[in-house]
């Protein structure tokens, strides 16, 4: 790892798939919800919006099943509000990443967030991880006119922690992050967590595990 953040000034962290193991939550929220509104959630289509934003998501389905009752914003809130709660109470915190955090932390690297979830998600996460007070900067793709693969939240990050982009050493889960990052002029290691399926065409490095090295 010192060979890979040699000359870098900040690490920023994806957090969905990098601080919590939370796809399979954010499934089974969007499934509750929109099933309870009518939506015939299916394997294929849930496929399509797994990089979405929340707010995307929700006009997915409604374009395709549009319910009455309730606005897009409610919607939204509900699904938000319940992956909330599943990431209180689930068993879903990657392994090792509080532990590493710190140890870059103790290493003055200024450390990052830069998510496409919503922003109010992010305190339930950093809770949860104990990771609170370790991080100088958090970023969510709700402040920006485009989430990942647009590289918009990481170059809004990196000027957040008054550090330049190749200054940035960006750790992703997914093709979607791994090319904002790129885009940006970042360097981007991969987590994998031993993932043969994770795409690795526009990493520059590639971690499994979060084990102090």
């Amino acid at each position: 790892m010192e060979l890979i953040l040699k000359d870098k000034k900040a690490v920023i962290f994806d957090m969905d798939g990098v601080l919590v193991e939370s796809e399979g939550l954010w499934k089974r929220a969007e499934f509750e919800v929109f099933s309870s509104l009518g939506v015939s959630v299916t394997e294929e289509e849930s496929l399509l919006t797994r990089s979405m934003t929340t707010k995307e998501v929700t006009r997915f389905w409604f374009e395709r099943f549009s319910w009455h009752g309730k606005t897009l914003l409610e919607v939204e809130e509900m699904v938000i509000h319940r992956v909330m709660e599943l990431i209180r109470y689930e068993d879903c915190v990657i392994k090792g990443i509080k532990t590493f955090i710190k140890q870059l932390k103790a290493q003055h690297y200024k450390i990052g967030l830069a998510t496409n979830a919503p922003q109010k998600i992010i305190p339930t996460v950093l809770e949860r991880t104990k990771t609170t007070d370790f991080f100088d900067i958090v970023s969510s793709a709700d402040f920006e006119e485009k989430g990942k693969p647009h590289p918009a939240i990481y170059l809004k990050t990196a000027e957040k922690l008054k550090v330049r982009p190749e200054e940035c050493a960006v750790i992703e889960d997914s093709e979607t992050g791994i090319k904002a990052a790129k885009n940006a002029g970042m360097t981007v290691i991969a987590f994998t967590q031993g993932n043969k399926n994770v795409s690795l065409e526009w990493a520059d490095h590639k971690i499994d595990d979060f084990s102090i090295r």
